[in-house]
């Protein structure tokens, strides 16, 4: 190795040092510590650090309510993700072709995600209520049955998805506008010399181009779905009954509500090892299609 080389990686690192510092403090630390909880006997009943191994994941995981939250978490986060990226992909094309008031249609794009997810779900829970809420109310005067959008077990996580798609779709409209911005027009312009129609110069050029920041999309938004925890404890706490109940409010509640925060923590590095896994995973992928 040069020493330019090896000058430009002291200085690389120079200057990431106080970052990294910063950041191993303020992440570094908690989890140093989450992790030394869920290896140990403390409870809140018992407050005491005593060194347990792996008993705490080994018990989250014989339990069938875990599983159940998993494959829940499972469902609603892909489900999500595909809807917010075929709706956000959608939306992001259309906005390619319009050039008068474009900031205006991004600014209203933009409204749900600069918005809290404590104050989408207090309006959507408003919009929602069997009895009053606009919605069913709306369903009445045109004759049709009300629905218990939150309180049916059957509807309750298609529903909570359906928020979030409203929520997290401007986010992935954001992204992929800004790839589509990005992308080179030769191609385009040979391909229609070839005499290729719209269609063909969306599935052989655009998607292929545009690969990397969909790849980053899904990511991040998978992350986002399987940290969803607002959403589930103001709209319905985990039901009716546990079919709403994702991981992370599985991992609340063995914590704060049965008061073992060995097992919620447990419960909650297990969460954490899943989404990093599925992020390895993605740009590997990613990393394989670009060789």
């Amino acid at each position: 190795m040069s020493v330019i080389a090896r000058n430009r990686i002291r200085a690389g690192w120079s200057f990431a040092a106080p970052g990294l510092a910063m950041l191993a403090l303020v992440m570094g630390i908690p989890l140093f510590y989450a992790l030394a909880i869920s290896l140990s006997t403390m409870t809140m009943i018992r407050p005491d650090l005593h060194f347990a191994g792996i008993v705490n994941f080994a018990k989250i995981m014989s339990e069938p309510l875990f599983w159940h939250s998993l494959w829940l978490t499972l469902r609603y986060s892909v489900a999500a993700v595909i809807g917010e990226f075929i709706i956000g992909l959608g939306l992001a094309l259309m906005l390619r072709q319009v050039f008068a008031m474009r900031g205006f249609y991004f600014a209203i794009l933009t409204l749900p995600m600069a918005m809290s997810p404590v104050a989408v779900a207090l309006i959507w829970r408003m919009l929602l209520q069997p009895n009053l809420g606009i919605i069913n109310q709306s369903l009445a005067t045109m004759g049709l049955p009300m629905i218990d959008w939150l309180g049916d077990s059957s509807l309750a996580l298609s529903t909570l998805i359906s928020i979030d798609i409203w929520q997290q779709t401007s986010f992935v409209v954001l992204l992929l506008s800004a790839g589509l911005a990005s992308l080179p027009r030769e191609p385009y312009e040979a391909a229609e010399v070839d005499g290729a129609g719209p269609f063909q110069q969306f599935w052989y050029i655009t998607l292929p181009l545009l690969r990397p920041v969909s790849a980053i999309a899904i990511v991040i938004q998978l992350i986002n779905e399987f940290r969803t925890y607002d959403l589930i404890y103001v709209l319905t706490k985990g039901g009716p009954g546990v079919s709403t109940e994702l991981l992370s409010f599985f991992a609340y509640k063995r914590a704060f509500q049965g008061l073992q925060v060995n097992e919620g923590s447990a419960a909650a590095f297990l969460l954490l090892l899943i989404i990093l896994v599925i992020t390895v995973f993605f740009f590997w992928l990613l990393e394989r299609r670009k060789t």
